[in-house]
């Protein structure tokens, strides 16, 4: 059985802001917090997906930076891949998600993130720049 890729936008804005989306589905997964992206189809480029997916989730599109890691642990037989990205138009509206929320330093703790997503935030902390 191959890999599935699925791919998630750290969406950077000025003063080191970071947004974070809030799950609505699965049930297991609802109510956690997590940066937006999603599965990568069939013979799509990643970086492509990356962009389709925050135009379908978020409504907005996105200009892709530098890649955060290498590959970062899921559930069996998936593999995340996960992009810095900053906001290239639109104003981010939660499509799919119940909600979403912008968290500046010192805020990057304060939602529920989902046990996939909290090492990367971790990461990202490290790498925004201080004020």
């Amino acid at each position: 059985m191959s890999t599935i890729l699925v791919v998630a936008a750290v969406i950077v804005a000025p003063g080191g802001r970071v947004l974070a989306a809030q799950r609505a589905e699965p049930a297991a997964l609802a109510g956690g917090w997590e940066f937006p992206g999603g599965k990568v189809d069939p013979g799509e480029d990643e970086v492509a997906a990356l962009i389709r997916e925050c135009r379908e989730e978020l409504g907005v599109e996105v200009a892709v930076g530098e890649r955060v890691g290498d590959e970062w642990p899921l559930s069996a037989g998936y593999a995340l891949r996960v992009w810095l990205c900053s906001l290239a138009s639109g104003v981010p509206e939660a499509r799919e998600h119940l909600a979403l929320r912008w968290l500046g330093p010192g805020e990057y703790y304060d939602v529920a993130w989902l046990e996939a997503d909290l090492p990367i935030m971790k990461t990202v902390e490290n790498l925004l720049p201080r004020d």
